[in-house]
């Protein structure tokens, strides 16, 4: 007799591999949770072929690349092998995933906000999010059109008010007015 049998590992899928990208054996992975940085700290995937059992890859390395994210895994040695793994879903055990934001925002609920100072004096509407080097960058266009870069960080973004529908920043003295002034 052996040992109480262990449950297997809950997998979730995170993402779908689209193609082949350069010639290393990279995968380009059509992500589908907020950010691509859901594998920062991730040393196992699972790549499942369509009727096919869910292989355990290490994880070698990721980025973000685009709207994407681009992994190397070690079961893929160059572009041929890369080929045979377009379609496969993109598999994390459910432990390894990072936790939600306390809050638990998506990017959908807050883009197209007011982005407001603390004392509500607005800056202009959040148009956009990214990734840019591990860094979350809130892209918020003005009244007169200029695009202002906030880093969304906790020193920055007081409150997202989505009762009010509103984002409170106190971005540093002078950032906002950088971006502003530029054109003029």
């Amino acid at each position: 007799m052996s040992g109480p049998r262990r449950e297997p590992a809950r997998l979730v899928q995170v993402g779908r591999v689209l193609k082949p990208h350069g010639l290393r054996g990279e995968l380009c992975v059509e992500i589908h949770a907020g950010s691509p940085f859901l594998f920062e700290g991730i040393s196992r995937v699972y790549l499942e072929l369509p009727g096919k059992k869910a292989r355990p890859c290490v994880l070698e390395a990721w980025r973000p690349h685009r709207e994407r994210v681009l992994i190397l895994v070690d079961r893929c040695q160059g572009r041929d092998q890369a080929e045979t793994l377009r379609g496969a879903l993109v598999l994390v055990r459910e432990r390894d995933l990072p936790d939600t934001d306390e809050d638990g925002l998506c990017p959908e609920d807050i883009l197209g906000l007011p982005v407001v100072r603390p004392d509500g004096c607005r800056i202009g509407v959040l148009e956009d999010m990214r990734d840019m080097a591990g860094q979350e960058i809130w892209f918020v266009r003005d009244e007169a059109g200029n695009e202002i870069l906030l880093p969304a960080v906790e020193e920055i973004v007081v409150e997202i008010d989505l009762g009010q529908g509103l984002i409170r920043v106190d971005p540093p003295d002078g950032l906002v007015e950088l971006y502003q002034n530029q054109n003029g």
